[in-house]
């Protein structure tokens, strides 16, 4: 029932082999000693009295009935998924009992997914049953998320629409503003809107959001993801969330009961990293400063690559010269050539046919800033290569 997700059966072990990684998305903290279940970043930090999810709910601005605790923003997305379908087929059943229209098998409820896109956001649904539809954020425009090209893809089965922000893989910020404007549309068409914010905080700036980045929570309609793995992070917590409005998050938690829950270590942890989630944030931001400078100077002094690295950004999906000439028939794509390249000498960046676009890859300078300088010194030198 379920599809294979080719990216995560490709990552799998890449990050911890390779040499230089330049494919992880993560600000990830140093793990916690062995003996021990507590990170370095969190030992002496005391555990608040708020529960978890108020302590969520404070950072969103929103009441607790409003936030679900999940095992990470994967199982967050897929519960948003199941949820959304699950009240479209239930408002569906109560249409065809009052006038007889019934879904046939062959008219599935629709999913509404970005173009490029992260892949488990479509195969998560299409593993729930659903017919995924894509809508484009064209790079030639640089990915913008455009409510027209939303509202034109939207047709009258589309259950839920489901966008990054920041954008993977390209790295396009939207404001609040925008994300209202597709709320708006997508809730003319009766469905809702679902934004994985994972990359919303990753800026040299803090904003008014939570942690610092734009956030759609508490818009009519719209649906927010997140987790303490990429900013924050704490990604062997396997903490993530989900908030929207009561009765959604109230629906979700009864789906809930079919998924596994998150350990109370975990969540005790987790009360301590968000309390103590300025002094998190600042250290991240320092990071993606320092990273987000060297990656745009690599980029910019590099005439065989072309692509946008956003402003604030550590991460950026890229096309090197050799996609312009084309691959051989029986050949892999470019990025997978960049990136097989790369891995050979123990560099790892992803290759652009899990975003859907094959002639790119994706690079991320999220590790601490003296081995991503090494690393981008050592690809240099694979590009150097491939241009030969």
């Amino acid at each position: 029932m379920f599809p294979d997700i080719a990216y995560l059966d490709w990552i799998d072990g890449r990050p911890a082999e390779a040499e230089y990684d330049l494919g992880s998305s993560d600000l990830r903290r140093g793990p916690a000693a062995d003996g021990s279940v507590v990170p370095p970043a969190l030992d002496g930090t005391p555990t608040p009295d708020s529960t978890l999810k108020a302590l969520l709910a404070s950072i969103y601005g929103v009441d607790t009935e409003n936030v679900l605790v999940t095992a990470g923003a994967t199982h967050a997305n897929a519960l948003a998924a199941a949820t959304a379908l699950s009240i479209d087929e239930r408002e569906a059943t109560a249409e065809a009992d009052t006038d007889g229209d019934v879904r046939t098998a062959t008219e599935k409820q629709r999913v509404l997914v970005e173009k490029p896109g992260y892949e488990p956001l479509l195969a998560t649904p299409e593993g729930l049953g659903a017919t995924v539809d894509r809508f484009r954020r064209p790079d030639e425009e640089g990915y913008p998320l455009d409510p027209e090209r939303v509202d034109a893809a939207t047709v009258e089965d589309t259950a839920l629409v489901t966008v990054t922000n920041r954008h993977n893989p390209s790295g396009r910020l939207a404001s609040r503003d925008e994300l209202a404007t597709v709320a708006r549309r997508v809730s003319d068409e009766g469905a809702r809107l679902l934004v994985d914010e994972v990359y919303a905080p990753f800026d040299v700036e803090a904003g008014d959001g939570p942690f610092g980045g734009p956030t759609a929570a508490g818009l009519p309609y719209a649906l927010v993801t997140s987790s303490l793995t990429k900013f924050l992070g704490f990604g062997d917590l396997r903490v993530g969330w989900l908030v929207g409005d009561a009765e959604f998050v109230a629906r979700a938690r009864s789906i809930d009961h079919h998924f596994a829950q998150v350990a109370e270590p975990s969540r005790r942890l987790a009360r301590r990293a968000l309390a103590d989630a300025d002094r998190l944030a600042d250290e991240s931001r320092a990071r993606i400063r320092e990273n987000c400078t060297a990656l745009a100077e690599f980029v910019a002094d590099r005439e065989d690559l072309s692509g946008r690295v956003e402003p604030g950004c550590p991460y950026a999906f890229l096309r090197h010269e050799s996609a312009d000439a084309g691959a051989d028939d029986d050949a892999l794509s470019d990025g997978d050539e960049v990136a097989r390249a790369a891995w050979e000498n123990g560099v790892l960046v992803v290759p652009g046919r899990f975003f859907d676009d094959p002639e790119r890859f994706r690079i991320c300078a999220c590790r601490d800033p003296e081995t991503v300088r090494e690393g981008l010194d050592r690809f240099g030198d694979v590009l150097d290569s491939l241009g030969e």
